[in-house]
Protein backbone atom coordinates (compact mmCIF):
# COMPACT_ATOMS: atom_id res chain seq x y z
CA UNK A 1 0.00 0.00 0.00
CA UNK A 2 1.45 3.51 -1.18
CA UNK A 3 0.29 5.75 2.03
CA UNK A 4 1.48 8.81 -0.11
CA UNK A 5 -1.20 8.34 -2.90
CA UNK A 6 -3.92 7.15 -0.03
CA UNK A 7 -3.24 10.26 1.39
CA UNK A 8 -3.65 11.87 -1.84
CA UNK A 9 -7.12 10.14 -2.28
CA UNK A 10 -8.39 11.43 0.56
CA UNK A 11 -7.60 15.03 -0.43
CA UNK A 12 -9.38 14.92 -3.24
CA UNK A 13 -12.70 13.21 -0.94
CA UNK A 14 -12.02 15.92 1.69
CA UNK A 15 -12.56 18.87 -0.63
CA UNK A 16 -15.89 20.55 -0.10
CA UNK A 17 -17.54 19.79 -3.36
CA UNK A 18 -16.07 16.37 -3.00
CA UNK A 19 -17.95 15.94 0.60
CA UNK A 20 -20.87 17.96 -0.63
CA UNK A 21 -21.57 15.36 -3.54
CA UNK A 22 -20.71 12.23 -1.19
CA UNK A 23 -23.23 13.55 1.32
CA UNK A 24 -26.10 13.89 -1.49
CA UNK A 25 -25.26 10.72 -2.57
CA UNK A 26 -25.52 9.30 0.77
CA UNK A 27 -28.50 11.12 1.37
CA UNK A 28 -30.30 10.07 -1.72
CA UNK A 29 -28.93 6.54 -1.68
CA UNK A 30 -30.69 6.36 1.80
CA UNK A 31 -34.26 7.47 0.56
CA UNK A 32 -33.62 5.08 -2.33
CA UNK A 33 -33.30 2.22 -0.29
CA UNK A 34 -35.96 2.87 2.05
CA UNK A 35 -38.56 2.77 -0.54
CA UNK A 36 -39.67 -0.81 -1.76
CA UNK A 37 -38.95 -1.33 -5.29
CA UNK A 38 -36.37 0.79 -5.61
CA UNK A 39 -32.96 -0.78 -5.00
CA UNK A 40 -29.34 0.53 -5.42
CA UNK A 41 -28.85 -0.58 -8.70
CA UNK A 42 -31.63 1.20 -9.89
CA UNK A 43 -30.76 4.50 -7.73
CA UNK A 44 -26.72 4.54 -8.75
CA UNK A 45 -27.79 3.75 -12.87
CA UNK A 46 -30.05 6.44 -12.61
CA UNK A 47 -27.37 9.02 -11.28
CA UNK A 48 -24.30 7.77 -13.60
CA UNK A 49 -25.46 10.02 -16.56
CA UNK A 50 -25.06 13.23 -13.84
CA UNK A 51 -21.07 12.11 -13.27
CA UNK A 52 -20.08 12.28 -17.13
CA UNK A 53 -18.83 16.07 -16.41
CA UNK A 54 -17.74 15.68 -13.07
CA UNK A 55 -13.99 14.48 -12.39
CA UNK A 56 -14.08 10.95 -12.05
CA UNK A 57 -12.66 11.10 -8.51
CA UNK A 58 -16.01 13.13 -7.27
CA UNK A 59 -18.44 11.30 -9.93
CA UNK A 60 -17.49 7.70 -8.58
CA UNK A 61 -17.60 9.28 -4.84
CA UNK A 62 -20.88 10.35 -5.57
CA UNK A 63 -22.25 6.50 -7.11
CA UNK A 64 -20.22 5.32 -3.68
CA UNK A 65 -22.40 7.06 -1.59
CA UNK A 66 -25.32 5.94 -2.97
CA UNK A 67 -24.36 2.69 -3.65
CA UNK A 68 -23.91 2.73 0.68
CA UNK A 69 -26.55 4.34 1.78
CA UNK A 70 -28.76 2.48 -0.24
CA UNK A 71 -27.79 -0.88 1.41
CA UNK A 72 -28.42 0.57 4.78
CA UNK A 73 -31.45 2.51 3.84
CA UNK A 74 -33.12 -0.93 3.39
CA UNK A 75 -33.07 -1.51 6.80
CA UNK A 76 -35.21 1.32 8.09
CA UNK A 77 -38.44 0.31 6.19
CA UNK A 78 -37.94 -3.35 7.03
CA UNK A 79 -37.72 -2.04 10.70
CA UNK A 80 -40.41 0.08 11.30
CA UNK A 81 -42.97 -1.21 8.60
CA UNK A 82 -42.36 -4.97 7.95
CA UNK A 83 -41.02 -3.86 4.34
CA UNK A 84 -37.36 -4.21 3.04
CA UNK A 85 -36.20 -1.83 1.41
CA UNK A 86 -34.13 -4.24 -0.79
CA UNK A 87 -33.58 -7.55 -1.23
CA UNK A 88 -30.84 -7.97 1.30
CA UNK A 89 -32.61 -6.28 4.25
CA UNK A 90 -35.16 -9.12 4.50
CA UNK A 91 -32.66 -10.50 6.75
CA UNK A 92 -32.76 -7.44 9.40
CA UNK A 93 -36.62 -7.26 9.18
CA UNK A 94 -36.67 -11.07 11.43
CA UNK A 95 -35.51 -8.84 14.58
CA UNK A 96 -35.64 -5.51 13.47
CA UNK A 97 -39.71 -5.57 13.09
CA UNK A 98 -40.14 -7.46 16.32
CA UNK A 99 -37.84 -5.15 18.53
CA UNK A 100 -40.21 -2.59 16.72
CA UNK A 101 -43.41 -3.81 17.63
CA UNK A 102 -42.17 -4.02 21.01
CA UNK A 103 -41.60 0.15 21.45
CA UNK A 104 -37.89 -0.41 20.84
CA UNK A 105 -37.42 0.82 17.29
CA UNK A 106 -34.66 3.52 18.11
CA UNK A 107 -32.94 0.20 19.75
CA UNK A 108 -33.13 -1.72 16.42
CA UNK A 109 -32.28 2.08 14.29
CA UNK A 110 -29.22 2.52 16.07
CA UNK A 111 -28.00 -0.32 16.09
CA UNK A 112 -28.75 -0.98 12.30
CA UNK A 113 -26.49 2.00 11.30
CA UNK A 114 -23.69 1.62 13.69
CA UNK A 115 -23.28 -1.83 12.57
CA UNK A 116 -23.83 -0.43 8.59
CA UNK A 117 -20.96 1.86 9.41
CA UNK A 118 -18.48 -0.81 11.24
CA UNK A 119 -19.32 -3.74 8.12
CA UNK A 120 -19.09 -0.97 5.77
CA UNK A 121 -15.91 0.76 6.78
CA UNK A 122 -14.69 -2.68 7.36
CA UNK A 123 -15.09 -3.72 3.91
CA UNK A 124 -13.61 -0.91 2.21
CA UNK A 125 -10.68 -1.44 4.69
CA UNK A 126 -10.10 -4.80 3.96
CA UNK A 127 -10.72 -4.02 0.16
CA UNK A 128 -7.67 -1.63 0.19
CA UNK A 129 -5.20 -3.48 1.67
CA UNK A 130 -5.99 -6.78 0.31
CA UNK A 131 -8.02 -6.70 -2.57
CA UNK A 132 -5.47 -8.21 -5.01
CA UNK A 133 -5.16 -11.26 -3.30
CA UNK A 134 -8.80 -11.80 -2.80
CA UNK A 135 -10.00 -11.07 -6.19
CA UNK A 136 -7.26 -13.57 -7.40
CA UNK A 137 -9.08 -15.92 -5.13
CA UNK A 138 -12.33 -15.15 -6.27
CA UNK A 139 -11.40 -16.33 -9.84
CA UNK A 140 -10.76 -19.87 -8.57
CA UNK A 141 -14.80 -19.57 -8.90
CA UNK A 142 -16.60 -21.91 -11.39
CA UNK A 143 -19.62 -23.79 -11.68
CA UNK A 144 -18.93 -26.37 -9.25
CA UNK A 145 -17.55 -23.39 -6.38
CA UNK A 146 -21.01 -21.56 -6.98
CA UNK A 147 -23.10 -24.32 -6.69
CA UNK A 148 -21.72 -25.42 -3.26
CA UNK A 149 -21.84 -21.50 -2.45
CA UNK A 150 -25.83 -21.78 -3.28
CA UNK A 151 -26.21 -24.98 -1.40
CA UNK A 152 -24.02 -23.81 1.62
CA UNK A 153 -26.71 -20.67 1.53
CA UNK A 154 -29.89 -22.85 1.19
CA UNK A 155 -28.53 -24.92 4.07
CA UNK A 156 -29.52 -21.30 6.04
CA UNK A 157 -33.00 -22.10 5.26
CA UNK A 158 -33.81 -24.14 8.79
CA UNK A 159 -32.08 -21.09 10.49
CA UNK A 160 -34.64 -18.61 9.65
CA UNK A 161 -37.39 -21.32 10.12
CA UNK A 162 -39.35 -20.07 13.19
CA UNK A 163 -40.69 -22.43 15.43
CA UNK A 164 -41.21 -25.13 13.13
CA UNK A 165 -38.75 -26.87 11.12
CA UNK A 166 -41.22 -28.51 9.04
CA UNK A 167 -42.74 -25.45 7.68
CA UNK A 168 -39.62 -23.85 6.78
CA UNK A 169 -38.67 -26.46 4.68
CA UNK A 170 -42.09 -26.95 3.16
CA UNK A 171 -41.47 -22.75 2.37
CA UNK A 172 -38.43 -23.63 1.00
CA UNK A 173 -40.12 -25.98 -1.26
CA UNK A 174 -42.23 -23.40 -2.18
CA UNK A 175 -39.27 -21.51 -2.63
CA UNK A 176 -37.68 -23.94 -5.32
CA UNK A 177 -40.92 -24.64 -7.36
CA UNK A 178 -40.85 -20.87 -7.77
CA UNK A 179 -37.27 -20.88 -9.01
CA UNK A 180 -37.95 -23.25 -11.87
CA UNK A 181 -40.89 -20.75 -13.22
CA UNK A 182 -39.09 -19.09 -16.72
CA UNK A 183 -36.63 -20.11 -19.25
CA UNK A 184 -34.26 -23.20 -18.81
CA UNK A 185 -31.03 -21.75 -17.81
CA UNK A 186 -28.91 -24.50 -20.24
CA UNK A 187 -31.59 -25.30 -23.15
CA UNK A 188 -33.39 -21.80 -23.09
CA UNK A 189 -37.13 -23.71 -23.40
CA UNK A 190 -39.58 -22.50 -21.19
CA UNK A 191 -40.82 -24.31 -18.50
CA UNK A 192 -43.90 -23.37 -16.53
CA UNK A 193 -44.79 -20.29 -18.30
CA UNK A 194 -48.06 -20.88 -19.40
CA UNK A 195 -47.39 -18.79 -22.73
CA UNK A 196 -47.20 -15.49 -20.89
CA UNK A 197 -44.16 -13.59 -22.05
CA UNK A 198 -43.68 -12.01 -18.76
CA UNK A 199 -42.67 -15.46 -16.89
CA UNK A 200 -40.10 -15.94 -19.20
CA UNK A 201 -37.99 -14.71 -17.05
CA UNK A 202 -39.57 -16.12 -13.80
CA UNK A 203 -41.70 -14.64 -11.36
CA UNK A 204 -39.40 -11.10 -10.97
CA UNK A 205 -37.75 -10.81 -7.42
CA UNK A 206 -38.67 -7.61 -6.06
CA UNK A 207 -42.13 -8.01 -6.78
CA UNK A 208 -42.36 -11.19 -5.29
CA UNK A 209 -40.35 -9.64 -2.09
CA UNK A 210 -42.66 -7.09 -2.14
CA UNK A 211 -46.16 -9.07 -2.19
CA UNK A 212 -44.61 -11.42 0.64
CA UNK A 213 -43.25 -8.92 2.83
CA UNK A 214 -44.95 -5.54 2.68
CA UNK A 215 -48.46 -6.53 1.05
CA UNK A 216 -49.18 -9.15 3.30
CA UNK A 217 -48.41 -7.02 6.25
CA UNK A 218 -51.41 -4.37 4.87
CA UNK A 219 -53.99 -7.97 4.60
CA UNK A 220 -53.21 -8.44 8.13
CA UNK A 221 -52.96 -4.83 9.18
CA UNK A 222 -56.21 -4.31 8.01
CA UNK A 223 -57.80 -7.34 9.34
CA UNK A 224 -56.36 -6.14 13.01
CA UNK A 225 -57.24 -2.38 12.27
CA UNK A 226 -59.87 -2.13 15.00
CA UNK A 227 -57.94 -4.02 17.61
CA UNK A 228 -54.50 -3.48 17.08
CA UNK A 229 -52.90 -1.17 19.84
CA UNK A 230 -50.48 1.85 18.98
CA UNK A 231 -46.90 1.36 19.73
CA UNK A 232 -45.24 3.58 21.19
CA UNK A 233 -41.49 4.45 20.48
CA UNK A 234 -39.55 6.49 22.27
CA UNK A 235 -35.95 7.78 21.18
CA UNK A 236 -33.57 8.65 23.70
CA UNK A 237 -30.35 7.60 22.42
CA UNK A 238 -28.60 7.72 18.86
CA UNK A 239 -26.21 5.39 18.95
CA UNK A 240 -26.38 1.46 20.47
CA UNK A 241 -26.10 1.42 24.39
CA UNK A 242 -22.51 -0.26 25.53
CA UNK A 243 -24.64 -2.63 26.59
CA UNK A 244 -26.04 -3.33 23.63
CA UNK A 245 -22.35 -3.11 21.35
CA UNK A 246 -20.58 -5.54 24.06
CA UNK A 247 -23.16 -8.34 22.87
CA UNK A 248 -22.82 -7.13 19.84
CA UNK A 249 -18.99 -6.45 18.84
CA UNK A 250 -17.70 -9.97 18.22
CA UNK A 251 -20.55 -10.98 15.72
CA UNK A 252 -20.21 -7.49 13.39
CA UNK A 253 -16.68 -7.83 13.21
CA UNK A 254 -17.03 -11.66 12.10
CA UNK A 255 -19.62 -10.70 10.23
CA UNK A 256 -18.10 -7.93 8.26
CA UNK A 257 -14.87 -10.44 7.22
CA UNK A 258 -17.78 -12.59 6.09
CA UNK A 259 -19.73 -10.00 3.86
CA UNK A 260 -16.88 -8.62 2.20
CA UNK A 261 -15.86 -12.29 1.75
CA UNK A 262 -18.83 -13.49 0.31
CA UNK A 263 -18.99 -9.80 -1.56
CA UNK A 264 -15.76 -10.21 -3.49
CA UNK A 265 -17.58 -13.64 -5.53
CA UNK A 266 -19.21 -12.36 -8.27
CA UNK A 267 -22.49 -12.91 -8.34
CA UNK A 268 -23.18 -13.75 -4.87
CA UNK A 269 -24.42 -10.28 -3.70
CA UNK A 270 -25.76 -8.74 -0.09
CA UNK A 271 -28.52 -10.38 0.10
CA UNK A 272 -26.81 -13.89 0.22
CA UNK A 273 -24.53 -12.16 2.92
CA UNK A 274 -26.93 -10.76 4.77
CA UNK A 275 -28.65 -14.52 5.71
CA UNK A 276 -25.33 -16.29 6.11
CA UNK A 277 -24.20 -13.57 8.53
CA UNK A 278 -27.69 -14.19 10.39
CA UNK A 279 -27.19 -17.44 10.11
CA UNK A 280 -23.71 -17.91 11.70
CA UNK A 281 -24.74 -15.46 14.32
CA UNK A 282 -27.73 -17.55 15.21
CA UNK A 283 -25.87 -20.66 15.06
CA UNK A 284 -22.92 -19.47 17.86
CA UNK A 285 -25.12 -17.47 20.09
CA UNK A 286 -26.39 -18.58 23.62
CA UNK A 287 -29.93 -18.70 22.95
CA UNK A 288 -30.57 -19.13 19.42
CA UNK A 289 -34.47 -20.12 19.94
CA UNK A 290 -34.53 -16.51 20.39
CA UNK A 291 -33.82 -15.33 16.70
CA UNK A 292 -36.77 -14.08 14.88
CA UNK A 293 -38.27 -12.66 18.46
CA UNK A 294 -36.68 -9.17 18.40
CA UNK A 295 -32.81 -9.89 19.26
CA UNK A 296 -30.52 -7.14 18.51
CA UNK A 297 -27.88 -9.44 17.48
CA UNK A 298 -29.82 -10.92 14.72
CA UNK A 299 -29.83 -6.21 13.63
CA UNK A 300 -25.99 -6.15 13.89
CA UNK A 301 -25.40 -9.51 11.85
CA UNK A 302 -27.03 -8.88 8.72
CA UNK A 303 -26.61 -5.20 8.73
CA UNK A 304 -22.82 -5.39 9.02
CA UNK A 305 -22.86 -8.57 6.57
CA UNK A 306 -24.58 -6.88 3.92
CA UNK A 307 -23.09 -3.09 3.89
CA UNK A 308 -19.32 -5.18 4.41
CA UNK A 309 -20.46 -6.70 0.66
CA UNK A 310 -19.92 -3.08 -0.92
CA UNK A 311 -16.46 -3.01 -0.13
CA UNK A 312 -15.88 -6.85 -1.21
CA UNK A 313 -18.15 -6.41 -4.46
CA UNK A 314 -15.74 -3.67 -5.62
CA UNK A 315 -12.54 -6.15 -4.92
CA UNK A 316 -13.18 -7.92 -8.29
CA UNK A 317 -14.33 -4.81 -10.38
CA UNK A 318 -11.50 -3.19 -9.84
CA UNK A 319 -8.87 -6.15 -9.71
CA UNK A 320 -9.82 -7.85 -12.15
CA UNK A 321 -12.88 -5.66 -14.50
CA UNK A 322 -15.54 -8.54 -13.27
CA UNK A 323 -18.17 -6.73 -11.60
CA UNK A 324 -19.36 -8.58 -8.08
CA UNK A 325 -23.09 -7.88 -7.77
CA UNK A 326 -25.50 -5.49 -10.37
CA UNK A 327 -24.40 -2.50 -8.70
CA UNK A 328 -21.12 -2.68 -9.36
CA UNK A 329 -21.95 -3.53 -12.87
CA UNK A 330 -23.89 -0.16 -13.25
CA UNK A 331 -20.18 1.40 -12.04
CA UNK A 332 -17.86 -0.73 -14.41
CA UNK A 333 -19.86 0.95 -17.31
CA UNK A 334 -19.25 4.69 -15.27
CA UNK A 335 -15.65 3.93 -15.48
CA UNK A 336 -15.86 3.15 -19.22
CA UNK A 337 -17.62 6.17 -20.15
CA UNK A 338 -14.67 7.98 -17.85
CA UNK A 339 -12.18 6.66 -19.95
CA UNK A 340 -11.02 3.59 -17.30
CA UNK A 341 -11.03 -0.05 -17.80
CA UNK A 342 -10.82 -1.50 -14.26
CA UNK A 343 -8.59 -4.47 -14.74
CA UNK A 344 -4.63 -5.08 -13.64
CA UNK A 345 -3.52 -2.51 -16.00
CA UNK A 346 -5.67 0.14 -13.82
CA UNK A 347 -3.89 -0.67 -10.60
CA UNK A 348 -0.42 0.22 -13.09
CA UNK A 349 -1.65 2.94 -14.80
CA UNK A 350 -4.21 4.59 -12.81
CA UNK A 351 -3.08 4.21 -9.11
CA UNK A 352 -4.42 8.20 -8.26
CA UNK A 353 -8.32 6.66 -9.18
CA UNK A 354 -7.59 3.73 -7.43
CA UNK A 355 -7.03 5.32 -4.33
CA UNK A 356 -9.60 7.94 -4.94
CA UNK A 357 -12.09 5.21 -4.76
CA UNK A 358 -10.42 3.77 -1.53
CA UNK A 359 -11.04 6.80 -0.15
CA UNK A 360 -14.52 7.38 -1.69
CA UNK A 361 -16.12 4.18 -0.03
CA UNK A 362 -14.67 5.15 3.21
CA UNK A 363 -15.60 8.20 3.54
CA UNK A 364 -19.24 7.65 2.20
CA UNK A 365 -18.96 5.14 4.69
CA UNK A 366 -18.58 8.07 7.39
CA UNK A 367 -21.14 10.37 6.14
CA UNK A 368 -23.85 7.64 6.43
CA UNK A 369 -22.73 6.99 9.91
CA UNK A 370 -23.59 10.60 10.77
CA UNK A 371 -26.95 11.24 8.42
CA UNK A 372 -28.10 7.72 9.67
CA UNK A 373 -27.34 8.54 13.13
CA UNK A 374 -29.26 11.97 12.76
CA UNK A 375 -32.24 11.17 10.86
CA UNK A 376 -33.37 8.14 13.63
CA UNK A 377 -35.63 10.62 15.67
CA UNK A 378 -37.33 11.40 12.19
CA UNK A 379 -37.26 7.60 10.88
CA UNK A 380 -38.73 6.51 14.19
CA UNK A 381 -41.23 8.61 13.99
CA UNK A 382 -43.07 6.64 11.25
CA UNK A 383 -44.17 3.59 13.52
CA UNK A 384 -46.25 6.24 15.16
CA UNK A 385 -48.29 7.30 12.37
CA UNK A 386 -52.09 6.27 12.85
CA UNK A 387 -52.81 2.98 11.13
CA UNK A 388 -55.46 4.61 9.02
CA UNK A 389 -53.12 6.19 7.10
CA UNK A 390 -49.65 4.70 7.09
CA UNK A 391 -51.49 1.30 5.70
CA UNK A 392 -52.46 2.81 2.30
CA UNK A 393 -49.33 4.56 2.30
CA UNK A 394 -47.28 1.39 2.64
CA UNK A 395 -49.84 -0.28 -0.04
CA UNK A 396 -49.42 2.52 -2.52
CA UNK A 397 -45.61 2.46 -2.27
CA UNK A 398 -45.63 -0.94 -2.86
CA UNK A 399 -47.62 -1.03 -5.66
CA UNK A 400 -45.75 2.01 -6.99
CA UNK A 401 -42.32 -0.25 -6.41
CA UNK A 402 -43.65 -3.47 -7.76
CA UNK A 403 -44.39 -1.52 -11.13
CA UNK A 404 -41.04 1.06 -11.50
CA UNK A 405 -39.05 -2.53 -12.06
CA UNK A 406 -40.30 -2.89 -15.28
CA UNK A 407 -43.22 -0.48 -15.73
CA UNK A 408 -45.25 -3.55 -15.69
CA UNK A 409 -48.66 -3.69 -14.05
CA UNK A 410 -48.30 -7.66 -14.75
CA UNK A 411 -45.64 -7.37 -11.73
CA UNK A 412 -48.42 -5.26 -9.49
CA UNK A 413 -50.73 -8.29 -9.54
CA UNK A 414 -47.80 -10.44 -9.22
CA UNK A 415 -47.16 -8.84 -5.58
CA UNK A 416 -50.92 -8.75 -4.51
CA UNK A 417 -50.83 -12.52 -5.51
CA UNK A 418 -47.77 -13.05 -3.00
CA UNK A 419 -49.25 -10.64 -0.68
CA UNK A 420 -51.96 -12.93 -0.42
CA UNK A 421 -50.04 -16.02 0.12
CA UNK A 422 -47.57 -14.20 2.68
CA UNK A 423 -51.11 -12.73 4.82
CA UNK A 424 -52.13 -16.63 4.74
CA UNK A 425 -48.24 -17.76 5.79
CA UNK A 426 -48.49 -15.49 8.50
CA UNK A 427 -51.75 -16.16 9.79
CA UNK A 428 -50.88 -20.26 9.64
CA UNK A 429 -46.90 -18.89 10.92
CA UNK A 430 -45.36 -20.53 7.56
CA UNK A 431 -41.91 -18.32 7.48
CA UNK A 432 -41.53 -16.77 4.55
CA UNK A 433 -37.75 -16.15 4.12
CA UNK A 434 -37.14 -19.84 3.11
CA UNK A 435 -39.05 -18.61 0.10
CA UNK A 436 -36.64 -15.49 -0.79
CA UNK A 437 -33.51 -17.82 -0.08
CA UNK A 438 -34.86 -20.47 -2.42
CA UNK A 439 -35.66 -17.52 -4.97
CA UNK A 440 -32.26 -16.17 -4.82
CA UNK A 441 -29.91 -19.21 -4.57
CA UNK A 442 -32.07 -21.88 -6.49
CA UNK A 443 -31.51 -20.95 -9.81
CA UNK A 444 -27.87 -20.27 -8.88
CA UNK A 445 -27.56 -23.79 -7.67
CA UNK A 446 -29.62 -25.01 -10.43
CA UNK A 447 -27.61 -23.58 -13.38
CA UNK A 448 -24.15 -23.93 -12.16
CA UNK A 449 -25.25 -27.85 -11.69
CA UNK A 450 -26.57 -28.48 -14.88
CA UNK A 451 -22.74 -26.70 -15.85
CA UNK A 452 -20.55 -28.52 -13.78
CA UNK A 453 -22.10 -31.81 -14.68
CA UNK A 454 -21.46 -31.18 -18.56
CA UNK A 455 -18.15 -30.14 -18.37
CA UNK A 456 -17.62 -33.48 -16.69
CA UNK A 457 -19.74 -35.28 -18.77
CA UNK A 458 -22.21 -36.38 -15.87
CA UNK A 459 -19.44 -37.32 -13.67
CA UNK A 460 -20.94 -35.81 -10.50
CA UNK A 461 -17.02 -36.19 -8.00
CA UNK A 462 -16.80 -32.85 -10.22
CA UNK A 463 -18.09 -31.37 -7.07
CA UNK A 464 -16.04 -33.24 -4.56
CA UNK A 465 -12.59 -33.71 -6.07
CA UNK A 466 -12.05 -29.43 -5.92
CA UNK A 467 -11.07 -28.38 -2.85
CA UNK A 468 -13.23 -25.15 -2.50
CA UNK A 469 -16.54 -26.98 -3.33
CA UNK A 470 -15.48 -29.94 -1.01
CA UNK A 471 -15.03 -27.23 1.83
CA UNK A 472 -18.40 -25.36 1.40
CA UNK A 473 -20.61 -28.64 0.89
CA UNK A 474 -18.87 -29.64 4.10
CA UNK A 475 -19.59 -26.58 5.47
CA UNK A 476 -23.68 -26.98 4.09
CA UNK A 477 -23.84 -30.49 5.35
CA UNK A 478 -22.50 -29.44 8.92
CA UNK A 479 -24.45 -26.47 9.08
CA UNK A 480 -27.30 -28.18 8.18
CA UNK A 481 -27.28 -31.06 10.59
CA UNK A 482 -26.57 -28.42 13.60
CA UNK A 483 -29.59 -26.01 12.34
CA UNK A 484 -31.32 -29.10 12.68
CA UNK A 485 -30.43 -30.72 15.67
CA UNK A 486 -30.17 -27.17 17.57
CA UNK A 487 -34.36 -26.46 16.07
CA UNK A 488 -35.34 -30.03 17.06
CA UNK A 489 -34.25 -29.10 20.79
CA UNK A 490 -35.85 -26.07 20.67
CA UNK A 491 -39.12 -27.59 19.38
CA UNK A 492 -39.33 -30.23 22.61
CA UNK A 493 -38.41 -27.39 25.10
CA UNK A 494 -41.21 -25.11 23.85
CA UNK A 495 -43.95 -28.99 23.84
CA UNK A 496 -42.19 -29.33 27.30
CA UNK A 497 -42.81 -25.95 28.54
CA UNK A 498 -46.41 -26.03 26.95
CA UNK A 499 -47.27 -28.94 28.63
CA UNK A 500 -45.55 -28.02 31.79
CA UNK A 501 -47.68 -24.78 31.96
Amino acid sequence: MDFHLMLEGFSSILQLQSLMLVFLGVTGGILVGSLPGLTATMGVALLVPFTFNLPIHQGVAMLLGIFSGAIYGGSISAILIRTPGTPAAAATLLDGYPLSQRGEAGRALSMSVFSSFIGGFSGALIMTFLSPQIAKFALKFSAPEYFALAMFGLSIIISVSGRSVIKGIMAGLFGLLIATIGIDPVSGYPRFTFGSMELFEGPSFIPTLIGLFAFSEVFKGVENIVTQSKVENRITQLLPSLADIKKCWKIILKSSVMGTFIGSIPGAGSDIAAFVGYSEAKRTSKYPEKFGTGVIEGVAAAESSNNACTGGAMIPMLSLGVPGDAVTAVLLGAFIIQGLRPGPLLYRDHMDVVYSVFAGMMMANVVMFIVGMLGIRIFARIISINRNILLPIIFLLSIVGSYSMRNSMFDVWLAIFFGVIGYFMQRYEFPASPILLALILGPMAESNLRRALIKSAGDFSILFTRPISAILLTLAVVSLISSLIRQMRFEKKIREESLNG
